[in-house]
């Protein structure tokens, strides 16, 4: 439960952080009840980290490639998770797959957005798979994590039609720009839902 009207995010990034700085972007226009109390990357590199400093939230790496396995990179990961207390644990961008034990210990807590229009399309290469079904449309998903990957229960999605010129590129664009604003609206929706 989220008492206070304010949630607690710890947003999970590898990369960039797009759909992080839109988060952070739907915060600062009081769009969204929340604060984001740490990003964590799993990568040193990741730009996104530098752009969440800079807004100053706070950062931590939790490299996976010092860690022998995937479960001993995901127990530590939790640690560190579970230092700032999150009501909602949001994956953007984050490429690592979780395993059942993490996904079990936030159940109901950890969300992910999939460029896709799930459950079609689960996995990689989303938008040339929907180009080469052709789809008449595509888009984007924010569902919460289960054990089974890109699978788990649809909390909002957005559609985009697939237009006869597309290629992945474009049809990739035009998605994002949707997942830029589904993510806020879907986080926004769980804090108002689970609100006393």
């Amino acid at each position: 439960m989220i008492s206070n009207g304010r949630a607690r995010l710890v947003i999970l990034i590898s990369g960039r952080g797009s759909n992080m700085v839109s988060i952070i972007e739907a915060i600062d226009a009081n769009q969204l009840d929340a604060d984001i109390v740490a990003v964590i990357s799993n990568r040193p590199d990741a730009t996104g980290s530098v752009a969440a400093a800079d807004r100053g939230i706070p950062t931590a790496v939790v490299d996976h490639t010092e860690y022998q396995d995937r479960d001993s990179f995901d127990r530590a990961l939790a640690e560190t998770v579970d230092r700032f207390n999150p009501h909602l644990v949001i994956l953007a961008g984050f490429m690592r797959i979780l395993t059942a034990d993490f996904v079990n210990h936030y159940a109901n807590k950890l969300l992910n957005i999939h460029p896709s229009l799930l459950p079609q399309f689960k996995g990689l290469n989303t938008h040339q798979r929907a180009i080469d079904a052709k789809a008449s449309e595509h888009g984007a998903t924010v569902h919460f994590v289960t054990a089974e990957l890109d699978d788990g229960p649809i909390v909002l999605q957005a559609k985009v039609p697939v237009l006869a010129d597309d290629d992945a590129q474009t049809l990739a664009k035009r998605v994002l720009i949707q997942e830029h604003q589904l993510y806020p609206n879907a986080i926004k929706k769980i804090i108002q839902e689970r609100a006393l």
